[in-house]
């Protein structure tokens, strides 16, 4: 029904070097919308998108969801329909900034070792090793690991630019032990088992809260916990923040700033004042 509208929105997307995620997640969302709407494309306005976007509020939608959709409509508004868009009519949501879990050193071991599956295993050792996003860590190929250098080659990054990370001795080892055991796979270095494709994210998602729950942590947690506490670990044992930064691939110093927050600050040696003395001793 939308065939036109879905070319048109391709066309400008593939013209702004988009992703391929991207450019289906603005076409479904925009397909939602022009349903809900109920109107001829040439008659919408943007009290339409407007009110569309109050009624996902109302409805209890989360920010980012809430943000997804109006990135998708503003798209379609501003680059196919050159419907003229008012930011400050039709707002973003502001999204909660709340400090990401971070678990410990023993926590991530017992998480690991509750694994049973090593391709799983490698997984979450991989994430949390050298900081990756998990679906960075699986877009690794088989030459990203370098046994070398020591490092990983993360090219599928959020932003688009390339970087590398450390590559642990401990997870070499478990790496070469799934490579020899799993196939010695030469492209995709964590192939799906059913397609030989990317692993989906969700898959990740669900063996690690399995994993973390028979490890006995009984908070709420996800695979991004791997990365969280990578760099929460790195910054309590001393590594300066801007090492870390890059070594996350974080563009704006902000995103990293967050793990002063949550790193442990007694192993960074900070003391309360109440706990000094009058005479500077405790």
């Amino acid at each position: 029904m939308y065939e036109d509208i879905f070319e048109s929105i391709r066309h400008a997307a593939e013209k702004r070097n988009l992703r391929e995620r991207t450019i289906q997640l603005y076409c479904s969302n925009v397909s939602y919308f022009l349903r809900c709407t109920n109107k001829p494309v040439t008659d919408l306005t943007l009290e339409d998108a407007e009110a569309f976007l109050t009624m996902k509020r109302l409805e209890g939608r989360s920010p980012e969801t809430h943000n997804h959709y109006r990135s998708s409509i503003k798209f379609l508004y501003k680059r196919v329909l050159k419907i003229a868009w008012d930011d400050e009519e039709v707002p973003a949501m502001k999204r909660e900034r709340n400090l990401p879990t971070v678990l410990t050193p023993q926590e991530i071991n017992a998480v690991i070792e509750a694994t049973d599956n090593l391709k799983h295993k490698a997984i979450i050792a991989t994430m949390y090793s050298s900081g990756l996003r998990v679906s960075e860590a699986l877009h690794l190929h088989y030459d990203d690991i370098s046994r070398t250098n020591m490092t990983i080659h993360v090219r599928e990054t959020k932003g688009r630019i390339d970087r590398y990370t450390i590559l642990s001795q401990r997870n070499l080892d478990l790496l070469t032990e799934y490579w020899f055991q799993c196939g010695r796979p030469k492209g995709i270095l964590f192939p799906s088992s059913w397609t030989g494709d990317y692993l989906d994210i969700s898959s990740v998602n669900q063996f690690f809260k399995a994993s973390a729950k028979k490890a006995g942590i009984i908070r709420r947690v996800s695979s991004h916990a791997c990365r969280h506490s990578f760099a929460s670990h790195l910054f309590e044992s001393g590594v300066d923040i801007k090492y870390i930064q890059s070594l996350l691939g974080h563009v704006d110093p902000r995103s990293t700033d967050v793990y002063l927050h949550v790193s442990n600050k007694t192993l960074l040696g900070i003391r309360s004042p109440f706990d000094v003395s009058e005479g500077g001793e405790s």
